[in-house]
């Protein structure tokens, strides 16, 4: 069944704290050169689990740079692997996931492409996706909105869902992929792929600045206003 974009009360709340973040931080816009292959991306968030996104993409690009393709890092063994990962906060368990994972996709497709997911509606591809090893929601919607695919996917870290799950807008205990599945249903229906990516990204930086996991800056919040929490938290 169509889901109905942008008809439930929440919508014009995501659209007025897009703003309220644009006018604090001004815009975040990822630009088109710096959208990665869904494949990059992929090994990205596969590796990346509490690492620094600079950190995960030097090891990303070093792992291509040395090997020369996503295959020949299949072949690397898990010690190599974990040797040239040790800017990943696990870089055993980064390892181990990556060999899974690209071992996976050229068992099922000849080699590692994602290529056929352009084909699929963004559900299945993202179903598709996340049946392979290390791979979860905010991964599978990573590589279709923040690849050069640039697909209508929400991407859900920790802090866009601590202040999703502060505002009202998804349960208080909602985890990566019930939030994603509470907030995708009322993305306002004009938002673009960029739109998604921007507003995610602005989130990010929200909870980096303000909506602290411990110590949240209520006082000064650009989303106060629309937070069912705001102000709680910080007495």
């Amino acid at each position: 069944m169509q889901l109905d974009l942008g008809t439930d009360d929440r919508t014009e709340v995501l659209r007025r704290s897009h703003q309220a973040m644009i006018s604090h931080f001004g815009r975040i816009i990822r630009p088109l050169s710096k959208r990665r292959s869904p494949e990059w991306v992929l090994v990205h968030g596969v590796i990346g689990a509490q690492t620094k996104t600079a950190a995960s993409n030097a090891s990303s690009d070093g792992l291509l740079a040395e090997f020369g393709s996503w295959e020949a890092v299949a072949a690397v063994s898990e010690d190599e692997l974990e040797a040239r990962l040790q800017r990943q906060s696990f870089p055993s368990v980064a390892a181990k996931r990556l060999k899974a994972c690209l071992l996976a996709i050229i068992a099922e497709r000849g080699n590692v492409s994602l290529a056929h997911l352009s084909n699929l509606p963004l559900e299945e591809a993202m179903a598709w996706l996340e049946t392979l090893p290390g791979v979860a929601r905010k991964n599978s919607a990573g590589v279709m909105n923040a690849s050069t695919f640039d697909r209508k996917a929400m991407v859900i870290d920790g802090h866009h869902r601590r202040t999703m799950q502060r505002m009202g807008a998804v349960p208080a205990k909602a985890d990566t992929a019930k939030t994603y599945d509470a907030l995708m249903p009322i993305v306002p229906s004009e938002w673009s792929a960029a739109d998604m990516d921007e507003h995610h990204l602005l989130l990010k930086k929200l909870g980096q600045t303000f909506c602290r996991p411990r110590t949240p800056q209520c006082g000064g919040c650009p989303l106060r206003a629309d937070c069912k929490s705001g102000g709680v938290l910080a007495q």
